[in-house]
């Protein structure tokens, strides 16, 4: 084989390479705003389950009359 040849083999395999790397980053690209998105959608809805435990742990402190013990206790 010739130096040339050589040469234009070297080329084809770093080619090869570049471009399975280059789908490989899309993909991992694509996996990453995948995740990110989940992410958000939780943390939306922590937020939410969050804001209802603060308001239903304020209810239960108020002190109802019925929540009371009756007065012979």
């Amino acid at each position: 084989m010739s130096e040339i040849e050589d040469l234009e083999q070297r080329l084809v395999t770093l080619e090869s390479h570049i471009a399975h790397q280059d789908g490989t980053i899309e993909d991992l690209h694509a996996m990453v705003n995948a995740q990110w998105t989940g992410i958000e959608a939780l943390r939306r809805e922590l937020d939410q389950l969050r804001g209802r435990l603060l308001r239903l742990e304020g209810e239960m402190e108020t002190d109802h009359p019925d929540d009371r013990p009756p007065p012979h206790y």
